[in-house]
């Protein structure tokens, strides 16, 4: 009876067809601050999360996106660890039931909150058995929607998945597959080719470059490498600026990370053992080819005038980003980038770096700063150690760096 009672509430707060009721929740908490102090903000958020929780189970489907839209804006606001320690599995198995083809038919927006929900709890998780159960039940119902939705949020949350719960390199590349796949699908006789967006495409090459930063030893053949250079080198040559920006980042980072020299090493050494043309000779030279061919379409972008139309901020973007990229392949240095958190500086010296900590951000939004402040799992990701912080009474909250030994990753 009592949970009934809570299932009828938590329908009535959350079943609305705009997002009023939802709002007014998630911001109560930041109004509360000021009056209650952080444990009165810490209980107000629970009593909604509990509430929305029960609100997944409902029949009408807006009252579950509204409960789902609560749900982020909660972690995305705090750190919501308590809550974590008593419902993980229950919200991790809502978000599931919403993603797979079931009973429950969910909307495109539901999946769509539904994925980012999940991406949010791993990240509050952290490296844990938790994310590791996260990234074991997750895979395979987001492979299966990608194959009938090309939903980007599954995209964002297989890679955060895969980031924080991934344990060693070949599940890294299964994910990266598995993107891939959604902008080169294997074609059969009776599937149809389907010519992706440019917004489609660019999150895939940001979700696939995202989890090659976290590569450390290269197993992938030359073939694949001659392959993916190729396909993100006529990207380059796209009319949408944030598909050029995607894969120039992309190249930048495949660079970074040796495959030309991986295959310089090759076949140095097939030279060595045999005076006959090899395989790895071949491959060097056209990776070197292709090199070639990018260095000069960078040189071309990174002075482009801007046309009729052009956003003369997305012009700078690209222009910018493109010098860097130059910069790199003549003196073999990465942007270093600054960005205060807080009183707090955090820097990047390396594209690998930096297209996580881009990544992370676009994926967290609003949410970035209060992570990067309080979030344990990113304060190693990006060797970051924020100031000592004190609570309203005084009491002395200890940074990542204190509370915590390295996770690896």
């Amino acid at each position: 009876m009592g949970k009934r009672n809570s299932r009828t509430k938590a329908a009535a707060m959350f079943d609305s067809d705009d997002d009023s009721s939802v709002t007014s929740s998630s911001t109560a908490p930041s109004d509360l601050m000021a009056v209650s102090g952080t444990e009165d903000v810490q209980f107000d958020q629970e009593s909604v999360l509990d509430q929305a929780l029960d609100a997944l189970d409902e029949k009408r489907g807006t009252t579950r996106e509204n409960a789902f839209s609560a749900i982020i804006d909660a972690f995305k606001s705090n750190m919501q660890h308590q809550f974590v320690e008593k419902k993980f599995a229950t919200l991790l198995h809502s978000c599931l039931a919403s993603i797979k083809k079931g009973s429950k038919k969910a909307s495109s927006k539901e999946i769509t909150l539904a994925s980012h929900a999940i991406g949010c709890l791993a990240l509050t998780v952290g490296c844990s058995d938790n994310a590791r159960e996260i990234f074991e039940e997750s895979v395979t119902p987001l492979d299966e929607s990608l194959a009938r939705s090309k939903n980007i949020s599954l995209m964002d949350c297989l890679a955060i998945i895969t980031f924080v719960g991934g344990n060693d390199q070949e599940e890294t590349e299964r994910s990266m597959d598995i993107m891939w796949r959604v902008i080169h699908p294997k074609l059969g006789s009776n599937v149809v080719a389907v010519k992706p967006s440019a917004q489609l495409i660019t999150a895939v090459v940001s979700a696939w470059s995202f989890l090659l930063s976290t590569v450390g030893n290269l197993k992938l053949n030359s073939k694949h490498w001659q392959s993916s250079i190729a396909y993100l080198s006529g990207l380059l040559d796209k009319e949408d600026r944030s598909v050029r920006i995607a894969a120039g980042e992309a190249l930048a980072l495949i660079f970074e990370i040796g495959v030309i020299d991986k295959f310089s090493t090759e076949a140095k050494n097939a030279s060595d053992a045999t005076q006959e043309e090899s395989k790895p000779q071949e491959s060097y030279i056209f990776l070197q080819g292709l090199k070639g061919k990018v260095i000069n379409q960078c040189k071309n972008l990174s002075v482009e005038a801007g046309g009729k139309g052009s956003a003369k901020k997305d012009l700078n973007s690209q222009r910018n980003l493109f010098r860097d990229i130059l910069d790199f392949f003549e003196d073999g240095y990465a942007p270093e980038i600054s960005m205060k958190i807080g009183g707090d500086s955090l820097q990047t010296s390396s594209w690998s770096q930096m297209i996580q900590l881009n990544f992370i951000k676009h994926f967290l939004g609003g949410g970035f700063i209060k992570h990067m402040q309080d979030n344990d799992f990113l304060h190693d990701v990006f060797g970051f150690s924020p100031k000592k912080k004190y609570l309203n009474n005084g009491e002395h909250r200890m940074s990542g760096g204190e509370k915590v030994s390295l996770c690896y990753i």
